[in-house]
């Protein structure tokens, strides 16, 4: 319940404290004293659209707070309103989002002014009600669960198809590539040896020449060699160290000298028989380059160990492709269990609603005549609807006046008419535990006489179990409950101000009176006022 409501320069409010009662509240006031205006700063608290021109002139804030009982204890929701248009929101002093706060209140307090009353013909609004009636929260859990797991993954499966087709549409190409590059037989560190090679091929035979060249420098035919020429050299001088024994050193350098060009020229003729002049080999060999160069062309490598990474990204491609169909396939089966099981949620869910409708239409049917709509007939039509979250279902709320064949309630029924099925679906709900503050912003409006009076007493009966905030400008409707505020307004300082205060005794007899008989208050009105507050 409310307990309490702080509002600070708020249009023509300048600073309110009030404190209410639980049970029902009736607030009355004068047209254009500001009862609207209390209204609007609810509102504001409730989230709805803050404007600039709420702040009273001259000031830079306006803040609006609530105080409310709630099972979890005492919650405090305070929204703070700056000139530049910028507002903050908090719960139990801490800022929030405006969503968060939003959210709260609309478990807090609920708000019904006569433009409300268009909710009924709101066919989601008309299927709250009904799912409310029928308790069935766990039931609409469940299926906007599994509405949301369907959805999830539908989206994962349009994905995953759409990503497949696209690589359908370059699964050819990157099969050819693939293949190609794998029948290339790649193998790193290739192309710097095969280029050698080709360089030695393709010169094999100038090698040999220039080979030959220095072996025949080494050897000259018909001559003695340089080998034996140094094998001479150490004699002579091995003979010489005889006689000088620092000489023996210089025979055993010439013999490594002579052993060294032998070696040297052991290998040189060998590398002299084993060159390859074979055109075929060379043919070969040039063949295998090309095909490299034009693969790193093709691929813009620069190296053969990039052209197997290539080679690996094409494969990837491939063998994605046969990922994403199994993963289409998975996600196929997986939707056909979520369809099922979302399916099985409306079926459960459509049943309690068409259990809870008859009951649900009799209940607000018995309240239409108790409201002096004795011929009136109320139906609740469930129709099947495109699947949602709220499952397949959509309803219809069917009156009819006269209590003939009941047409669509947003076809056919009065601004009178609407007020007392409103207030007549709001008093069947009111019974059900947890339900916010109500207020009424003269829900009344187009009834009078007993009519009113009933209405008061339906909002008085409301009132015995949770607390009922009820604007009105009906006496009938304001002689009830025992909690009784007045919305007034005063000059001061060239400016209105709106305040309000609670009454009784005297001062509520005064009120109501005005009520029933304007400014001017008689004495038959002070005594109708007498009587309709001792009747309750």
């Amino acid at each position: 319940m409310l307990r309490s409501l702080h509002i600070r320069n708020y249009i023509l409010i300048d600073s309110l404290d009030i404190k209410f009662p639980e049970g029902l509240v009736i607030i009355t006031g004068q047209t254009g004293a500001g009862k609207s205006i209390l209204l609007g700063a609810l509102g504001l608290l409730a989230g709805e659209k803050a404007d600039p021109g709420m702040i009273s002139e001259g000031a830079e804030t306006c803040v609006v707070e609530g105080e409310f009982d709630t099972p979890e204890g005492l919650r405090i929701v305070r929204r703070v309103l700056y000139s530049s248009g910028r507002s903050r929101s908090f719960i139990d002093d801490c800022p929030v989002q405006l969503q968060e706060l939003t959210e709260l209140c609309s478990q807090l307090i609920d708000i019904h002014s006569q433009h409300n009353s268009l909710l009924l013909t709101d066919k989601q609004f008309q299927l709250s009600l009904l799912d409310h009636f029928a308790a069935d929260e766990e039931l609409l859990a469940s299926c906007r669960s599994a509405w949301k797991a369907l959805g999830e993954c539908r989206r994962s499966l349009e994905d995953a198809r759409e990503r497949l087709r696209r690589d359908s549409a370059e699964h050819d190409y990157n099969e050819a590539q693939y293949q190609e590059l794998c029948a290339a037989a790649l193998k790193e560190d290739e192309l710097p040896e095969l280029e050698e090679e080709q360089k030695a091929l393709a010169n094999a035979e100038q090698i040999r020449e220039r080979l030959a060249a220095a072996l025949e420098l080494f050897r000259p035919r018909g001559q003695e060699g340089i080998s034996e020429s140094l094998r001479e050299a150490r004699k002579s001088v091995d003979q010489a160290g005889r006689f000088l024994p620092e000489l023996l050193p210089l025979g055993e350098r010439i013999e490594s000298a002579r052993i060294e060009l032998e070696d040297i020229f052991a290998e040189a003729e060998d590398k002299a028989e084993r060159i390859d002049v074979s055109g075929e080999r060379l043919e070969a060999v040039e063949q295998r380059l090309s095909l490299l160069y034009r693969l790193m062309g093709k691929h813009s490598c620069k190296t053969v160990e990039e052209l197997i990474e290539a080679r690996e990204r094409f494969g990837a491609a491939v063998s994605g492709s046969e990922e994403l169909t199994e993963l289409c396939s998975e996600l196929e089966g997986k939707l056909e269990r979520l369809q099922a099981d979302y399916d099985a949620c409306c079926r459960r869910l459509t049943d309690a609603r068409s259990e809870a409708a008859p009951r649900f239409a009799s209940e607000v049917a018995g309240n239409l005549r108790y409201l002096e709509m004795e011929r009136a007939s109320f139906e609740i039509e469930l129709l099947p609807a495109s699947p949602g979250a709220s499952g397949a279902d959509a309803v219809c709320f069917k009156f009819a006046a006269d209590g003939r064949n009941g047409v669509d309630v947003a076809k056919c029924a009065s601004g009178g008419e609407i007020s007392r099925i409103m207030l007549s679906l709001k008093a069947v709900m009111a019974r059900f535990q947890g339900m916010p503050t109500l207020i009424f912003d003269e829900i009344d409006s187009g009834v009078s006489g007993s009519v009113a009076d009933k209405m008061g007493s339906m909002i008085c009966r409301m009132g015995e179990t949770m607390q009922v905030i009820s604007i009105t400008h009906l006496p009938q409707v304001a002689a009830k409950g025992e909690a009784h505020f007045v919305v007034s307004k005063r000059f001061e300082d060239g400016r209105s101000i709106s305040g309000i205060r609670q009454v009784g005794g005297e001062e509520r007899e005064q009120e109501i009176a005005r009520l029933l008989s304007g400014a001017s208050i008689t004495p038959e009105a002070l005594a109708n006022a007498r009587a309709l507050l001792k009747e309750n």
